[in-house]
């Protein structure tokens, strides 16, 4: 569950590995109930000039929305992308692998995880607060939109799905939402259709829930009860 740290880019290319071996926890740990850390990574691969990329035949991925600058201080929800919503536990300045960092102790109670994010990579990270009401209300309002299910193959849309899930973006989020959605009367969910909607709905409800200071399967269900009048 360890990432590298994402941090400085100078002499960083055995960084990941000593960061890893610092905050990885055991899993006699683990069994005690001590919650995993993970550090943002802070390595960045550098193509060298005149290397040529392959041609990439995948599907065309949503990139990751990269949060305006703002300033986080200790008690805020804020919203990672791969994870969503966590709390500001506390800033502090430690030293990882001879750097030393200014780092956002961000908590995700539901998955017992602590994520430590350089306050200078904050930013490009995806680290953002929680939207606002009238923002996250534009995301209620793609649900309301028709589904646009492209003539793809499934394993083309999942991996899109899921990009659009890990962006930490509200609205590609509620578009997942929106797509995978099944009222009465329509066909079933497959179960991997049903996995992604479920990740979907997830992340869009603990945001939610934060918003309205609730708990998540309140939010569900008023995510839910919104669906039903679509």
């Amino acid at each position: 569950m360890t990432e590298p740290i994402e941090g400085e880019q100078d002499d960083v290319s055995d960084v990941s590995n000593d960061v890893a071996e610092q905050v990885t926890v055991a899993p006699e740990e683990a069994q005690a109930g001590v919650a995993p850390v993970e550090v943002a990574p802070v390595e960045e691969r550098v193509q060298p000039q005149g290397e040529r990329r392959p041609p990439h035949n995948g599907p065309q991925l949503t990139p990751r929305a990269i949060a305006k600058a703002e300033v986080f201080r200790e008690g805020d929800h804020v919203v990672y992308p791969t994870h969503g919503v966590g709390k500001v536990e506390r800033i502090a300045t430690e030293e990882i692998a001879g750097h030393r960092l200014e780092l956002i102790h961000i908590t995700f109670e539901e998955n017992r995880m602590t994520l430590r994010v350089p306050v200078a990579k904050a930013r490009t990270a995806g680290l953002r607060k929680l939207s606002t009401p009238d923002a996250f209300q534009k995301a209620l309002d793609v649900l309301k939109g028709k589904a646009k299910i492209k003539r793809t193959m499934w394993s083309r849309r999942a991996q899109e799905y899921e990009a659009k899930i890990n962006s930490g973006d509200p609205m590609a989020i509620a578009e997942v939402v929106r797509d995978l959605h099944r009222n009465a009367g329509q066909p079933d969910q497959s179960f991997s259709e049903r996995q992604i909607y479920e990740a979907a709905m997830d992340r869009l409800a603990a945001e939610l829930a934060a918003l309205d200071k609730t708990d998540k399967p309140t939010a569900i269900n008023k995510l839910t009860e919104f669906l039903k009048t679509v």
